[in-house]
């Protein structure tokens, strides 16, 4: 037997397509079978697997947990619930990996898979060898079995010990995503009031868009904040491992803003440590962690990229402006939106402050959010290596730790393609709307350039 995959799903930190288009339960049955060939040959017997609450991961959970048993691995089967749960699983259990059934924050017809071995994440090259793996039918052959586990409640004992914060009125938007269940029964352990939005699990995501680094998803959440008057408010993706927020007034606290303010108690627990960022990150931010005695490292975007910086530089923070909040201090090192929620928490009332109050005391910068640009999957990476071939001519001063950041004397705009989606994500910060219009006209100019229409994608 052999498998040959979609080469699109076989991406850079998970893999992930389109059910019925680019991935069937076929698919998920070949890569249990593939994880359960590298998985055994590292020695691995056990491993956890999880779901999240979309429509089709149930069929594609059941693919999974066949190939992994055919492939001679006994399965810990946790249920539906996020992605971090399923890390927290592996971390805890007597398992050596685990496959989280997810298509994250990705639209509904989407769906994909998580994998951990051995105490890393399976990524990168690693993919394409169990892409290699299939096609050879290059399986392992052994005859494992089911056992289910119940994790719920000891992570959310986990989620609660050592809460030292004090009590807050805050609202929660868990977006029909898995994290609903978990979240309601968090709120009922933490001090103050708790107000909490779409915590029933459906994955056709009918209110909004479970992705919280879309302003305009947290259009329900801010008037909810609004309406109560809340001290401030959360919002989860559809696997609840990124992490959005909003203070008092409305406003959007961002992933690199959220680091600023989480890195201060860590610092002064762990001073000169190397707090890690990825590209997108506002150079505030870099320039802050400085500030404060910290080690600021710039590094690649991908929850897979970040763990594996973490884990060689020992740094007990790193966060990605999409809300990916990893914490090894006082945790286990992986990208949990509800533990990074408690620790903001703790952080504003470590403080003295107001989340609003340290909104206000982060230096002010003019800066784009986010912009995709729709682009053919089969061209994001060339668009990259065009524009950046075009630079190196002109001699600009450009940072490729990934994709290109450019650096100029008003301020610095960003290029990379993205590795979930067909897209590229631009990003620019400059001192004022002037130099963020220069910013953007040089990012648009690289765009044409490489017959990419400078039009905002859909999701």
């Amino acid at each position: 037997m052999s498998h040959q995959f979609n080469r699109t799903i076989l991406r850079e930190y998970d893999v992930r397509g389109i059910v019925g288009q680019t991935l069937n339960p076929e698919d998920a049955y070949a890569l249990g079978r593939s994880y359960a060939a590298l998985a055994t040959s590292e020695g691995a017997k056990r491993v956890a697997v999880g779901r999240d609450g979309r429509t089709h991961s149930p069929e594609l959970e059941a693919a999974l947990i066949e190939g992994l048993t055919e492939g001679g691995l006994i399965v810990v089967k946790i249920g539906m619930g996020p992605s971090p749960m399923l890390y927290f699983a592996v971390a805890t259990l007597d398992v050596q990996g685990g496959v989280q059934v997810t298509g994250s924050h990705n639209p509904a017809d989407y769906n994909g898979f998580k994998m951990l071995l051995n105490g890393r994440s399976v990524f990168g090259q690693e993919i394409q060898d169990l892409g290699r793996r299939a096609a050879a039918g290059d399986w392992s052959e052994g005859r494992g079995g089911v056992e289910e586990v119940d994790i719920v409640d000891s992570y959310v004992d986990a989620l609660v010990k050592g809460f030292d914060g004090k009590a807050y009125r805050i609202g929660w938007d868990a977006g029909n995503g898995a994290g609903g269940l978990v979240l309601e029964k968090l709120v009922k352990r933490l001090p103050g009031e708790h107000y909490t939005l779409y915590t029933d699990v459906d994955g056709r995501f009918p209110n909004h868009h479970p992705d919280p680094t879309v302003e305009a998803n947290l259009a329900d959440l801010k008037k909810l904040v609004a309406d109560k008057q809340l001290d401030f408010g959360f919002a989860l993706d559809g696997d609840a491992d990124r992490l959005g927020a909003v203070d008092s007034q409305g406003r959007v606290i961002w992933g690199d803003q959220l680091l600023i303010i989480l890195a201060a108690p860590v610092l002064k627990d762990e001073p000169g440590a190397t707090i890690i960022a990825d590209v997108k990150a506002s150079q505030i931010l870099f320039d802050r962690i400085a500030e404060m005695g910290g080690k600021p490292l710039m590094w690649k975007t991908g929850h897979s990229l970040i763990k594996s910086k973490m884990k060689e530089t020992g740094s007990p923070l790193a966060g990605e402006m999409s809300g990916h909040i990893f914490f090894k201090h006082q945790w286990y090192g992986f990208d949990d939106a509800l533990y990074a929620a408690v620790r903001v928490i703790r952080a504003v009332s470590d403080s003295g402050k107001s989340l609003t109050e340290l909104k206000d005391e982060i230096p002010v910068s003019v800066a784009t959010p986010e912009l995709r640009f729709q682009v053919d999957e089969s061209r994001k990476f060339a668009v990259i290596d065009e524009v950046a071939k075009r630079l190196a001519n002109e001699g600009a001063n450009v940072d490729s730790t990934d994709g290109v950041r450019v650096n100029t004397q008003g301020g610095w705009w960003l290029l990379r393609a993205s590795n979930t989606q067909d897209v590229l994500v631009a990003r620019a910060e400059a001192k004022d709307k002037a130099g963020l219009d220069r910013l953007m006209a040089a990012v648009n100019d690289q765009l044409e350039k490489s017959g990419v229409a400078p039009v905002l994608a859909d999701h």
